[in-house]
């Protein structure tokens, strides 16, 4: 399967690029610099908001936070939306979590989440598989039926940005780095590196985010 030439992810002992991008749940600007010196973070980057899979965990991770910060590391959150669209969207679904919004996408990128081409073969790999994992649904679906009814389950109706969104994003994968002070990566989970395209759509857990939390 091809996929898209980027760097490769990010792995332990490399230092974590910077970054400087607009915060979503306050005004101004959120940066890897923030943290530096003061705190480990956990660096949650999402896919956008058209994406229900992403939308559940950015939920579920503001609930962590506060066991997060327990075990003396912060979260942030990048999601691949514009900061208007999703500042309209938390608007109305908030999170603890905080967030910043990266459309264009230069964090899958600096930090080497892969974007597998859109080929048969990709296709061919998708088609056999059935998708429920969030647990949400009442029995595994193909992967559009999947994202259709998580979208009804969650109330959430696509817009044109939405839809535009996902045209331009997909299949591109999401991950999660733990940084620590002095800004070098200390762990590293890739969605679907461990198990293959059936594990699409799942993040760590609570318990693997703290364990990793606790082994800084």
């Amino acid at each position: 399967m091809t996929i898209t030439e980027r760097r490769p992810p990010l792995k332990l002992g490399e230092p974590a690029p910077d970054f400087t991008l607009p915060a979503i749940d306050r005004e101004g600007t959120v940066s890897l610099a923030d943290y530096r010196g003061r705190s480990p973070l956990l660096l949650a980057i999402f896919r956008g908001l058209y994406c229900p899979l992403c939308r559940r965990a950015i939920a579920l991770l503001g609930l962590s936070r506060a066991k997060l910060q327990g075990a003396g590391v912060e979260s942030l959150g990048i999601i691949a939306t514009k900061p208007e669209h999703a500042r309209l969207y938390f608007r109305f679904k908030p999170t603890r979590l905080p967030l910043a919004a990266d459309p264009d996408m230069t964090m899958h990128q600096a930090y080497g989440l892969p974007m597998p081409a859109l080929t048969p073969e990709f296709s061919q790999a998708l088609d056999p598989l059935r998708f429920n994992p969030t647990g949400e649904l009442p029995e595994p679906l193909p992967l559009l039926e999947a994202v259709h009814a998580l979208d009804r389950l969650h109330g959430f109706e696509p817009n044109e940005n939405y839809r535009q969104e996902a045209q331009r994003q997909f299949p591109q994968l999401a991950g999660e780095f733990l940084v620590d002070r002095d800004g070098i990566i200390r762990w590293v989970y890739i969605e679907t590196a461990k198990d293959g395209w059936a594990s699409l759509g799942k993040f760590p857990t609570e318990g693997e985010l703290l364990a990793a939390a606790r082994a800084l």
